[in-house]
């Protein structure tokens, strides 16, 4: 077997990887799961017989939710008996899988994944781009327009939005009233002296029984999401020209925000890397946490509500969504993707997801729908955040941003530790600009490489 076309992509997927101390573990995967998938794999491909079995992996979860989408592909499937789609369970982390896919040069047909890792597959070569086809579909201006952002990098599209949704600050509406407060905060400075009015200290120990607030202690993704809507309110960017930018008005103002929450002590720091969970919420201890509506705080007996991210500079939130990707293939199987997807954005598939889920549609058709119209009208709680779809924002999709992201969290932490936000971010963009020059180093030697085998 001639496996040459294997070597740029094991040499971009190491590039990806080598900074991580779980390198020789993954290797290892790539020797295992290769035999597997080319084995397991190509069986799948070579029974089509006239029909075309397309695979797509997800995380869906909860199980309810995977029901859902799995009643949707079968309708998908019983109108299109030229193309079978199978749908198939991954469970999170699967990013190793997805990679070692590709370099087994055995990739899915389609993957329900992140953007945020939209650049490291165009680095790869492992996606293909859908210009081609959404540029001539009246679809694409069905789309919310601020979602266009997560699907575009470099002049071209890579993805599609399957569902959305975003984060707003839920509160415990009698500790509110308990407080006197009887207007709930729309600005910055508003929501800092909420938060210090719902701190209370009943034994005078300077250690309170309650908190204003919650706030996601650690370096990981959720920290870094849930600060991002105040990075995006205060009109900020952490990526300019491809290229990460820490060190600016936006960034530095919404650091020193969470940073004087903490030093008016009305503030309640989560477990490391726990900043999802609501047991403190839901016990009492805290009367504000910025999560989004897929929360267990849902589904509680506690009073609860949700309140938009109040504004600084203009009213934003950030979006969590799930994209859709096809990977390459080939032409054939890449063509009857696209029908796939075609049908997810369909005003059916929309409104069907979005009602039995609580995830927020991505087109315009759905979301005016008489039936998620009424849908919505009897979820108050919901409705926050689908009121807030227009001002929500991503995080960057660059190649690298995974990088960003975890120097970005350094300095949230360090900050709320109690190092100064300047500084913080300072060393966090020192540290990337020594990763970037050495990205842009090594990605010339692996041209130059290549074009001395050519």
């Amino acid at each position: 077997m001639n496996t040459n076309f294997l070597a740029p992509k094991i040499r971009d997927f190491w590039y990806l990887l080598r900074n991580s101390a779980r390198q020789f573990f993954i290797l290892g995967i790539i020797v295992s799961l290769c035999l597997i998938f080319l084995s397991s794999c190509q069986g799948i491909r070579q029974k089509e017989d006239g029909v075309i079995h397309l695979t797509l992996w997800h995380a869906i979860n909860p199980p309810a939710n995977r029901d859902i989408f799995q009643k949707l592909v079968d309708k998908f499937n019983q109108t299109h008996p030229n193309i079978q789609v199978q749908s198939i369970f991954e469970s999170e982390p699967q990013l190793p899988k997805i990679l070692t896919s590709v370099v087994a040069n055995v990739p899915p047909d389609m993957l329900a994944f992140h953007p945020e890792y939209t650049g490291q597959f165009v680095e790869l070569g492992a996606i293909r781009s859908l210009e081609d086809w959404l540029d001539k579909s009246p679809l694409k201006s069905d789309i919310r327009p601020n979602l266009l952002e997560e699907m575009q990098l470099d002049g071209h599209i890579w993805s599609v939005p399957m569902h959305t949704s975003n984060i707003g600050i839920f509160y415990r509406p009698k500790l509110f009233e308990a407080a006197g407060i009887t207007e709930l905060p729309k600005t910055w400075d508003e929501l800092r002296q909420v938060a210090k009015k719902l701190t209370i200290d009943r034994n005078g120990d300077r250690r309170p029984e309650q908190y204003g607030m919650l706030l996601p202690l650690g370096k990981g993704g959720w920290t870094v999401f849930s600060w991002f809507p105040f990075l995006l309110g205060a009109e900020g960017e952490i990526v300019i020209n491809n290229r990460p930018n820490l060190m600016n008005a936006g960034a530095i103002a919404a650091l020193k925000f969470w940073q004087d929450l903490m030093k008016d002590g009305s503030v309640l720091l989560s477990a490391p890397e726990r900043g999802y969970e609501e047991d403190a919420f839901i016990a009492g201890r805290v009367a504000m946490q910025i999560t989004g509506p897929w929360t267990l705080i849902m589904k509680s007996e506690v009073d609860h509500q949700v309140l938009p991210i109040p504004a600084s500079v203009r009213p934003a939130t950030v979006t969590g969504t799930g994209n859709l990707f096809v990977m390459k293939t080939t032409p054939t199987r890449e063509q009857a993707a696209l029908k796939f997807l075609e049908y997810v954005l369909s005003e059916e598939f929309q409104t069907e997801w979005c009602i039995g889920t609580g995830f927020l549609p991505v087109t315009l058709t759905s979301a005016q729908s008489k039936a998620y119209q009424q849908f919505i009208t009897e979820k108050p709680m919901l409705k926050v955040f689908f009121d807030q779809l227009p001002v929500a924002r991503s995080q960057p999709i660059i190649a690298g941003y995974s990088r960003i992201s975890d120097s970005l969290g350094r300095a949230i932490e360090a900050t709320l530790l109690g190092e100064s936000a300047e500084k913080a971010l300072k060393i966090a963009q020192e540290r990337l600009e020594l990763i970037w020059d050495d990205r842009s180093k090594e990605a010339g030697e692996q041209g130059a490489g290549s074009k001395g085998e050519n």
